[in-house]
Protein backbone atom coordinates (compact mmCIF):
# COMPACT_ATOMS: atom_id res chain seq x y z
CA UNK A 1 0.00 0.00 0.00
CA UNK A 2 1.32 3.50 -0.77
CA UNK A 3 2.46 5.84 2.00
CA UNK A 4 -0.40 8.34 1.50
CA UNK A 5 -2.97 5.55 1.71
CA UNK A 6 -1.40 4.12 4.87
CA UNK A 7 -1.34 7.54 6.51
CA UNK A 8 -4.84 8.21 5.27
CA UNK A 9 -6.17 5.05 6.84
CA UNK A 10 -5.32 6.57 10.23
CA UNK A 11 -6.57 10.03 9.31
CA UNK A 12 -9.83 11.70 10.14
CA UNK A 13 -12.51 12.20 7.55
CA UNK A 14 -13.86 15.45 6.21
CA UNK A 15 -17.42 16.12 7.30
CA UNK A 16 -19.96 14.99 4.69
CA UNK A 17 -20.88 18.56 3.76
CA UNK A 18 -17.20 19.39 3.17
CA UNK A 19 -16.71 16.26 1.06
CA UNK A 20 -19.73 17.24 -1.05
CA UNK A 21 -18.30 20.73 -1.59
CA UNK A 22 -14.97 19.24 -2.60
CA UNK A 23 -16.62 16.73 -4.94
CA UNK A 24 -18.39 19.62 -6.67
CA UNK A 25 -14.97 21.16 -7.43
CA UNK A 26 -13.18 18.02 -8.62
CA UNK A 27 -14.16 18.36 -12.27
CA UNK A 28 -12.57 21.84 -12.42
CA UNK A 29 -9.08 20.62 -11.48
CA UNK A 30 -6.66 18.43 -13.43
CA UNK A 31 -5.74 16.15 -10.49
CA UNK A 32 -6.17 15.66 -6.76
CA UNK A 33 -3.03 17.62 -5.84
CA UNK A 34 -4.40 20.70 -7.58
CA UNK A 35 -7.34 20.59 -5.15
CA UNK A 36 -5.18 21.11 -2.05
CA UNK A 37 -5.85 24.84 -1.66
CA UNK A 38 -9.64 24.69 -2.11
CA UNK A 39 -9.81 21.56 0.06
CA UNK A 40 -7.94 23.33 2.85
CA UNK A 41 -10.23 26.36 2.62
CA UNK A 42 -13.25 24.07 2.85
CA UNK A 43 -11.78 22.14 5.79
CA UNK A 44 -10.79 25.33 7.61
CA UNK A 45 -14.35 26.60 7.28
CA UNK A 46 -15.75 23.35 8.70
CA UNK A 47 -13.27 23.31 11.60
CA UNK A 48 -14.26 26.77 12.80
CA UNK A 49 -11.67 28.91 11.02
CA UNK A 50 -8.52 26.88 11.70
CA UNK A 51 -6.90 23.58 10.76
CA UNK A 52 -6.11 21.22 13.61
CA UNK A 53 -3.98 18.18 12.72
CA UNK A 54 -7.19 16.20 12.29
CA UNK A 55 -8.37 18.53 9.51
CA UNK A 56 -5.04 18.49 7.68
CA UNK A 57 -4.94 14.69 7.82
CA UNK A 58 -8.55 14.54 6.60
CA UNK A 59 -7.62 16.62 3.54
CA UNK A 60 -4.61 14.37 2.89
CA UNK A 61 -6.87 11.33 3.15
CA UNK A 62 -9.52 12.78 0.85
CA UNK A 63 -6.95 13.71 -1.82
CA UNK A 64 -4.80 10.60 -1.36
CA UNK A 65 -1.72 12.68 -0.57
CA UNK A 66 0.98 12.31 2.03
CA UNK A 67 0.06 14.37 5.11
CA UNK A 68 3.51 16.02 4.94
CA UNK A 69 2.63 17.48 1.54
CA UNK A 70 -0.56 19.02 2.90
CA UNK A 71 1.22 20.30 6.04
CA UNK A 72 3.75 21.97 3.74
CA UNK A 73 0.98 23.90 2.02
CA UNK A 74 -0.63 24.89 5.32
CA UNK A 75 2.62 26.23 6.74
CA UNK A 76 3.46 28.13 3.55
CA UNK A 77 0.27 30.19 3.21
CA UNK A 78 -0.79 32.82 5.75
CA UNK A 79 -4.47 32.18 4.99
CA UNK A 80 -4.35 28.81 6.73
CA UNK A 81 -4.29 28.72 10.52
CA UNK A 82 -2.99 25.89 12.68
CA UNK A 83 -4.46 27.32 15.86
CA UNK A 84 -7.72 29.07 16.63
CA UNK A 85 -8.19 32.61 15.36
CA UNK A 86 -10.79 35.21 16.22
CA UNK A 87 -13.92 35.80 14.19
CA UNK A 88 -12.20 39.00 13.15
CA UNK A 89 -8.65 38.48 11.91
CA UNK A 90 -6.52 41.63 12.10
CA UNK A 91 -3.21 41.97 10.26
CA UNK A 92 -1.03 45.00 10.99
CA UNK A 93 1.44 45.92 8.27
CA UNK A 94 4.96 46.30 9.68
CA UNK A 95 6.92 46.90 6.49
CA UNK A 96 9.19 49.96 6.44
CA UNK A 97 6.66 52.71 5.54
CA UNK A 98 4.21 51.47 8.18
CA UNK A 99 6.98 50.93 10.72
CA UNK A 100 8.22 54.49 10.23
CA UNK A 101 4.71 55.88 10.63
CA UNK A 102 3.66 54.03 13.78
CA UNK A 103 2.93 50.33 13.20
CA UNK A 104 4.45 49.43 16.58
CA UNK A 105 2.09 51.83 18.32
CA UNK A 106 -0.85 50.27 16.45
CA UNK A 107 0.21 46.82 17.69
CA UNK A 108 0.45 48.15 21.24
CA UNK A 109 -3.02 49.69 21.03
CA UNK A 110 -4.46 46.39 19.79
CA UNK A 111 -2.80 44.53 22.65
CA UNK A 112 -4.17 46.95 25.26
CA UNK A 113 -7.66 47.24 23.78
CA UNK A 114 -8.14 43.53 23.15
CA UNK A 115 -6.25 42.49 26.31
CA UNK A 116 -4.47 39.68 24.47
CA UNK A 117 -1.08 39.28 22.88
CA UNK A 118 -0.30 38.87 19.23
CA UNK A 119 -1.58 35.57 17.79
CA UNK A 120 -3.91 35.05 20.76
CA UNK A 121 -7.70 35.06 20.64
CA UNK A 122 -9.84 37.26 22.84
CA UNK A 123 -11.77 35.23 25.46
CA UNK A 124 -15.04 35.87 23.61
CA UNK A 125 -13.50 34.58 20.35
CA UNK A 126 -14.09 37.93 18.69
CA UNK A 127 -10.59 39.02 17.59
CA UNK A 128 -7.02 37.99 17.04
CA UNK A 129 -4.20 40.01 15.53
CA UNK A 130 -0.75 39.53 14.03
CA UNK A 131 1.93 41.67 12.47
CA UNK A 132 2.31 41.15 8.75
CA UNK A 133 5.38 41.91 6.67
CA UNK A 134 3.64 43.79 3.86
CA UNK A 135 0.03 44.39 2.91
CA UNK A 136 0.96 46.39 -0.18
CA UNK A 137 -0.74 49.66 0.76
CA UNK A 138 2.16 51.97 1.62
CA UNK A 139 0.10 55.04 0.77
CA UNK A 140 -2.13 54.19 3.76
CA UNK A 141 0.67 53.77 6.31
CA UNK A 142 0.29 52.90 9.08
CA UNK A 143 -2.42 50.48 8.09
CA UNK A 144 -4.02 47.17 8.88
CA UNK A 145 -6.36 44.70 7.29
CA UNK A 146 -9.47 43.57 9.17
CA UNK A 147 -11.28 40.62 7.65
CA UNK A 148 -9.84 41.40 4.23
CA UNK A 149 -10.65 45.14 4.34
CA UNK A 150 -7.86 47.72 4.44
CA UNK A 151 -7.88 50.55 6.99
CA UNK A 152 -5.48 53.47 7.15
CA UNK A 153 -3.78 55.72 7.71
CA UNK A 154 -4.40 54.77 11.33
CA UNK A 155 -4.19 56.58 14.61
CA UNK A 156 -4.66 54.96 18.02
CA UNK A 157 -8.14 56.50 18.19
CA UNK A 158 -9.06 55.15 14.73
CA UNK A 159 -8.01 51.68 15.87
CA UNK A 160 -10.20 51.96 18.97
CA UNK A 161 -13.19 53.01 16.83
CA UNK A 162 -12.63 50.13 14.43
CA UNK A 163 -12.52 47.64 17.30
CA UNK A 164 -15.71 49.06 18.80
CA UNK A 165 -17.46 48.48 15.47
CA UNK A 166 -16.65 44.77 15.34
CA UNK A 167 -19.35 42.38 16.57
Amino acid sequence: MSEPREAASRASRLPEEARAALDALRQRYPDEEALVLPALHIAQHHWGGWLPDEAIEAVAHELNLAPAKVYGVVTFYDLFHQRPVGRHRIRVCTNLPCALRGAEEILQVLGRELDVGEDQVTPDGRCSYVHFECLGACEMAPMMMVDGEYHGPLTPEAVRRLLEGLD
